[in-house]
């Protein structure tokens, strides 16, 4: 090898490791970037614009329900001050052609009666004419105005048979209401307005029920710890409109025995049942003293309401373990619809939606 070819080699050699070091990474991070906007670029070529409903009711991974929460979060409580219910004059009347419905529900109670079983109860109710949600203006805090008529429980039950045929053809679902619109209804379709409450015991236990087989509407079903439908005859004294603490504290007081010194109780949201359009003021208690072994020996010695319940379990108030008892496959389809959404608004409330929500997308996950 002349002297002429080892000088080539070594300029070469030089050349070539003076290019790989000042331009080998730039170069490896131009292809780096080109790779990842081709892969991009493909990956959107299957994709379309998609669009969907701004109000979506509430799930969680394989538990999908009906309940649309319409107003809180679970972070801060409602304060009592800002709801206003207001009770307009006149009852709710049914259209002509479901009033036939009610009278074939009286018919049954009376032939109840007759056989010397126990007839249909019908107990004088509200209905829902609207929810009416605002914003103070200084502090942005929510104000609440809950528009109610008078309603009885056999209008209620005649009026939840959303998708019975009219002589149309048509269901009272396909006629009064729009799927896009889950808000609007008429009033003699919204004959139901709850407080749902999530009891946690001074021991951290979340108190949760079983729905008696012997009501009528969703036995077996599991449940918020206190369900109390508003009654005009006893949450309203003389023309004055009902409290929702107050319906509350008696739901509390009726299924658990519990007083209203012996525990905290704070509204968190607002909910409605879009499927069977039942309306629901979501609240979360806590006892004070009472851990659940006092509280299974206190209702041991009576509770006025027992024979709504038949079965009351006891988790622990943490969010894995509420979550996992919530997705339970023995559970995850036998949920009253509000209920889910009542337990994720309490633990929200109590450990924050970040920790909350970290927890249920890991159990999901795992599932």
């Amino acid at each position: 090898m002349s002297g002429i070819d080892v000088t080539n080699g070594v300029v070469g050699a030089f050349i070539g490791m003076l290019f790989a070091v000042l331009f080998q990474q730039p170069l490896q991070d131009v292809w780096y970037r080109l790779r990842r906007r081709s892969a991009s670029a493909l990956r959107s070529l299957g994709r379309r614009e998609e669009s969907g409903p701004a109000w979506r009711t509430f799930s969680l991974g394989p538990l999908q329900t009906s309940a649309l929460i319409v107003e809180g979060d679970g972070d801060k409580p409602i304060p009592p001050e800002a709801v206003y219910v207001h009770v307009l004059d006149g009852e709710v009347e049914l259209p002509s052609d479901m009033a036939g419905w009610r009278e074939e529900i009286v018919e049954e109670s009376e032939r109840l009666r007759a056989e010397g079983r126990t007839p249909l109860w019908n107990g004088p109710r509200y209905a829902v004419e609207s929810v009416d949600i605002s914003r103070t203006a200084l502090d942005e805090t929510p104000e609440v105005h809950l528009r109610l008529r008078a309603t009885d429980y056999y209008t209620f039950l005649a009026a939840q048979q959303l998708d019975r045929r009219l002589p149309d053809g048509t269901t009272p679902r396909s006629r009064y209401l729009d799927p896009e619109r889950p808000l609007q209804a008429p009033d003699f379709l919204q004959c139901s307005f709850a407080v749902n409450i999530a009891v946690v015991t001074a021991d951290d236990m979340l108190v949760v029920s079983q729905r008696s087989d012997r009501v009528r509407m969703a036995p077996g079903v599991w449940n918020s710890s206190v369900n109390e439908g508003l009654s005009r005859h006893i949450d309203s004294s003389g023309r004055s409109a009902p409290e929702l603490h107050a319906v509350a504290r008696r739901g509390m007081r009726e299924e658990l025995s519990l007083e209203p010194h012996e525990y905290t109780l704070e509204l968190l949201a607002f909910v409605l049942d879009i499927d069977k359009r039942h309306w629901s003021a979501h609240f979360h208690a806590r006892l004070k003293e009472l851990k659940s072994s006092d509280l299974q020996e206190r209702m041991s010695r009576g509770v006025a309401d027992r024979w709504e319940h038949q079965t009351i379990e006891y988790v622990p108030f943490r969010p894995a373990p509420v979550v996992k008892y919530l997705l339970r496959e023995d559970r995850v389809h036998r949920w009253a619809p509000l209920a889910p959404a009542l337990f994720h608004l309490s633990l929200v409330h109590a450990f924050s939606r970040t920790l909350v929500e970290r927890v249920e997308a890991q159990i999901i996950r795992r599932l």
